[in-house]
């Protein structure tokens, strides 16, 4: 298999440079993820450029502050951005993904054996699984608000370390509603990565916050940004 221009192309257009093997088994990722997509309402992004530009970005920019041996549960899949790409780039960490929709669950479950990547899917609502197991991560991406998502959590802190959101520029709406509603008081949040959204440096950010019970110590931290 060799790598499609189209795909070489997007990457050099977004200033990505990758191993060719993780290019390989992205493209992979892709053209199978696309294949299902005629059956089953997957993503808007059909393009080697969207995928790059968005769904990729987006998982190169969270997989930077994931440390080695971590176990990130991948909340709310959907297509499989970011959990798969993630596993891809990064075979040292313990990926687990997590979709309450059954369908969608099946075929993700289908793209991993294909892809033969060893990542769990969990057909299951989140709190099913959080009350059984632990994980080190809870990521998040196009799942809720802030407000939401904090709720949702609140009863889980205990069986997970710490929430990673992979937000765009409405974060800062949302983070003052979340406060607003009373829901900060416990909390800490901060923004840990912030990456431009378009090739214009003068375009809005994407950030990746990072959210923790106040009262805990965690292992890795991450200066704010």
């Amino acid at each position: 298999m060799s790598i499609i221009p189209e795909f070489a192309a997007a990457l050099a257009d977004h200033n990505i440079e990758l191993d060719e093997e993780v290019t390989l088994r992205l493209q992979a990722y892709a053209t199978e993820m696309w294949r299902w997509n005629e059956q089953l309402n997957l993503t808007r992004h059909t393009t080697w450029d969207l995928f790059v530009g968005r769904d990729l970005r987006d998982c190169l920019q969270v997989s930077k502050v994931i440390v080695e041996g971590e176990e990130v549960l991948d909340l709310g899949s959907g297509n499989g951005v970011p959990g798969i790409p993630l596993a891809i780039l990064r075979p040292d960490i313990e990926v687990s993904l997590a979709e309450s929709v059954a369908k969608r669950a099946n075929v993700l479950a289908e793209m991993v054996a294909e892809l033969e990547l060893p990542v769990p899917v969990y057909a299951s609502r989140g709190e099913e699984l959080l009350d059984d197991f632990r994980f080190s991560t809870l990521m998040c991406r196009a799942v809720g608000s802030i407000a939401k998502l904090c709720r949702w959590v609140e009863p889980y802190w205990s069986n997970i370390d710490r929430m990673l959101l992979i937000k765009g520029p409405k974060w800062i709406e949302e983070r003052k509603e979340a406060r607003h509603l009373g829901l900060m008081g416990t909390l800490e949040l901060r923004r840990i990565v912030a990456y431009p959204l378009g090739d214009d440096a003068e375009q809005a950010e994407g950030a990746i916050l990072q959210v923790w019970p106040r009262n805990r110590q965690l292992q890795h931290s991450f200066p704010e940004q």
